[in-house]
């Protein structure tokens, strides 16, 4: 009897840590639009769910904006001082990069949508693997979409500091991105 307690109490304390979780990350959201931010399929964290609430409003809200294109979630999710630490030629830095990325990607793929598979908080640091998807209908350079589909993962870790994203890191699947584009043959 004993030993089919232990997955039930393990099941009730992931429940409960889930919605401690929950009722934290609400409970410090400065806006009612908050409650829409993508949510993580799966989370793994270290150390209080408290401490790392401010972490993973930050990340959502910035996950939010990779989904909607809305720039007022990456204003909520950066720092002023963001640093992105793997900068692409032609991007400037910081929160004016991820703007202008965002819109360049948008002009080729409109409905870009974008979820949360994976978020590991540790300290100061949130690692996101990202599962972005759509289909390419406007226009890249010279490239005119024709509806192709669009899926490709990333994986972006982040430095947080007083309730915002100050660096980011960040691979993402340009191979496969650039294939399904056209850009270059598989």
């Amino acid at each position: 009897m004993a030993s089919a307690l232990i997955p039930t109490r393990r099941l009730l304390a992931a429940v409960a840590t889930t919605s401690l979780l929950s009722l934290v990350v609400y409970s410090t959201a400065a806006r009612a639009d908050d409650r829409n931010l993508p949510e993580p399929r799966h989370l793994a964290l270290t150390g209080n769910p408290a401490d790392a609430a401010p972490l993973i409003l930050a990340a959502r809200r910035y996950a939010a904006f990779w989904n909607t294109g809305d720039e007022q979630y990456a204003r909520q999710a950066l720092s002023v001082a963001f640093m992105d630490r793997t900068l692409p030629a032609g991007r400037p830095q910081g929160v004016a990069g991820p703007l202008q990325a965002s819109q360049g990607f948008r002009a080729a793929v409109p409905d870009l949508s974008m979820e949360i598979d994976d978020m590991v908080v540790a300290g100061d640091r949130i690692a996101l693997h990202l599962h972005f998807r759509g289909h390419f209908t406007g226009q890249f350079g010279k490239l005119k979409g024709n509806g192709q589909a669009i899926d490709f993962r990333a994986f972006d870790l982040y430095r947080v500091a007083d309730g915002r994203i100050a660096d980011n890191w960040h691979l993402e699947d340009n191979l496969s991105l650039m294939q399904q584009l056209g850009v270059i043959q598989p």
